[in-house]
């Protein structure tokens, strides 16, 4: 264990009550989520930490809180300037000394930024992993550096969905900074992205914090085999369906998201293109007015989105599938990010699969690319819980159905697997976990081809115990065992099978499992208007009429406020906090002040005019 911050005192009541008044008086928060403060007091003594918490839940807080209880500064490596400046904006609207060091600031600048560092004014520095490199050698040893938090570190990973080699070289860190703890950060890692962060970084002894990456306010939805326009007519029926809310459009090439915002305008939405080959210039017009509320919809290939912290994205459409489950994952994480409910509506079809297979061919991790685009795509054709399916990817046993996606709202024949599962999960573990999905089945049907027997599967007890099912079925039952996280395949130990904790459950007897039913004449195709139902309504909508309209008029106070400040209207409040605003309806500034969310700063900058909103609404409403 490295030292402990001598300006630290570590009796845990203490650190978990200074730490819940900063939380309080900045933030606006009463408590903590789980394990942020078990994360924060890990670095507060000194200890590495792999911190993995879904998009909104929650993360930023874990180095964030640390930073301001420590003496010097916390050193945020970001791999995006347009994250970084998003950070800043919202910390320094609470209150909190933050900056950013990057390229799109002059020179003149970034030294006064590193000045203010080198003199204790600076709690949080935002820099990119190739800026820190090139600087860090030229600081001084006397600068006091409380934390290294690295953002986004499933970057650093040659599994993770978005590998960028600059990220390997902070491994250097531990070497230079041998004191000072190191906390990696990701919203999307499954099991063996995780365990390569903690390699790379060379921190072997962090401690994981991870905990559901369940997103349970996101509504998940799947269309296929529907394209041109009556994909468009199901699009612009949605987005009528969320008038007034803002939302994004992936396409996978960007001439598609450029027709795409082309005919939505010519049907009268603000829409705006939005990839990574337009002028710079553009770009940031577009995601500058997609963050200030002047354009609702932003059609965009992935290149859009990461850097996004606008917490009142209320839905994401995909055009295409994406090319991996944790592609997909983080970007409907876009959507909801204050916790509200939100939609994920995906376009799936087998020309989806032809083209991402041939992206997976070009691209140079050939075999991880292909499993992954499998997974992706037996997602979208999962006949099992999609929230139950998506968990399972990243080793979640998700042990009920969500009652919030599409397969459970119209749910599929179902019956009682419970022995079939159990069958299936002997021969996997009577093999030792060394066989994949055909070995598997060619064993439990009793298959008499060369392999099998000269490996003696002819002899264990579970051979030809289902032989009575078809190699389709097995095939299909199989699959439904691993979107639920029964079983899961080691992508690093040539796709064999293992069995979860959860399964060991089910072969034990302890647990009952539920499969929907294999027909050969069972379609995966839904028709478009199967799928058409009436979309969730949610939180906003649930409201009582007056409620819903005293949000309104919150949400106008919000954009006055955030225009005459320059700012988007999310870092003013969020819909969360203006939600909380319209249910208790404060009039007086400490009624203000002690609502969710609402920090020092933030109550005696807003409180007139948002009580004053609701003075006036209840004078004109009287009960």
């Amino acid at each position: 264990m490295r030292k402990t911050h001598s300006d630290i005192i570590m009796d845990n009541g203490d650190l978990k009550s200074r730490a819940l008044g900063v939380l309080r008086r900045f933030y606006g928060y009463n408590s903590f989520y789980p394990l942020q403060f078990e994360a924060i007091q890990c670095v507060m003594q000194g200890n590495d930490a792999v911190v993995l918490m879904p998009t909104g839940g929650g993360k930023s807080l874990c180095f964030q809180i640390p930073a301001l209880l420590s003496e010097g500064c916390t050193i945020v490596i970001s791999p995006l300037l347009a994250l970084m400046k998003d950070q800043v904006d919202a910390l320094q609207a609470m209150g909190i000394p933050a900056a950013s060091v990057n390229s799109s600031q002059t020179d003149g600048y970034n030294r006064e930024v590193i000045e203010q560092m080198f003199a204790g004014r600076i709690k949080l520095l935002y820099i990119s992993p190739e800026r820190l490199l090139a600087e860090v050698v030229q600081w001084s040893s006397s600068i006091k550096i409380s934390l290294f938090a690295i953002d986004e570190a499933h970057c650093i990973s040659q599994w993770g969905h978005d590998f960028r080699p600059e990220y390997t070289q902070l491994a250097t860190l531990r070497r230079q900074f041998p004191d000072v703890p190191i906390m990696a950060l990701t919203a999307t890692a499954d099991r063996l992205t995780r365990g390569d962060i903690a390699r790379q970084l060379n921190i072997p002894d962090a401690r994981l914090f991870m905990t559901s990456f369940d997103r349970p306010n996101i509504s998940l939805n799947v269309v296929t085999n529907v394209s041109g326009n009556d994909k468009l007519r199901m699009i612009t029926r949605f987005i009528d369906s969320h008038k007034g809310e803002s939302g994004i459009i992936y396409s996978l090439r960007r001439t598609d998201t450029e027709k795409m915002a082309l005919r939505l305008r010519s049907l009268g939405y603000k829409a705006a293109a939005f990839h990574a080959g337009m002028p710079t210039n553009e770009k940031e017009q577009v995601q500058t007015d997609f963050l200030n509320d002047d354009i609702p919809i932003v059609c965009a290939t992935i290149a859009f989105g990461m850097g996004i912290n606008k917490s009142n994205v209320r839905w994401v459409i995909h055009s295409n599938m994406p090319k991996s489950i944790e592609c997909y994952y983080q970007e409907i994480g876009r959507a909801g990010r204050d916790g509200m409910p939100a939609t994920a509506l995906m376009f799936y079809s087998f020309a989806d699969v032809i083209t991402l297979r041939s992206f997976a061919q070009n691209s140079g991790q050939i075999s991880v690319n292909m499993n992954k685009l499998q997974r992706m795509q037996q997602y979208a054709e999962s006949d099992v819980c999609r929230r139950r399916t998506l968990l399972s990817y990243f080793n979640e046993s998700y042990l009920h159905d969500c009652g919030n996606c599409d397969v459970c709202l119209n749910p599929p024949e179902r019956f009682d697997a419970t022995i079939l599962c159990q069958m299936a999960l002997s021969a996997i573990v009577r093999t030792g976990g060394k066989e994949g999905v055909s070995a598997i089945i060619d064993i439990l049907r009793g298959s008499a081809k060369t392999d099998i027997v000269a490996k003696g599967y002819n002899t264990l007890r579970t051979y030809g115990v289902g032989r009575d099912l078809s190699f389709a079925a097995w095939n299909a039952y199989l699959l439904q065992m691993l979107q639920m996280g029964i079983i899961d395949v080691a992508y690093d130990d040539y796709n064999h099978l293992r069995v979860t904790a959860y399964g060991r459950e089910i072969l034990k007897g302890t647990r009952q499992v539920m499969l929907s039913k294999f027909s050969y004449s069972s379609s995966k195709t839904t028709t478009a208007a199967a799928k058409e139902k009436k979309p969730r309504q949610g939180q906003l909508q649930d409201m009582p009429p007056a409620d819903k309209v005293l949000f309104e008029r919150l949400k106008e106070t919000r954009l006055a406020i955030a225009r005459a400040q320059k700012v988007p209207p999310y870092i003013v409040f969020s819909d969360k906090v203006l939600d909380v605003i319209a249910r208790h309806r404060p009039t007086t500034r400490e009624e203000f002040s002690v609502l969710y969310g609402i920090g020092e700063k933030k109550t005696k900058m807003y409180w007139r005019p948002f009580t004053t909103a609701v003075r006036a609404y209840i004078e004109a409403h009287p009960l």
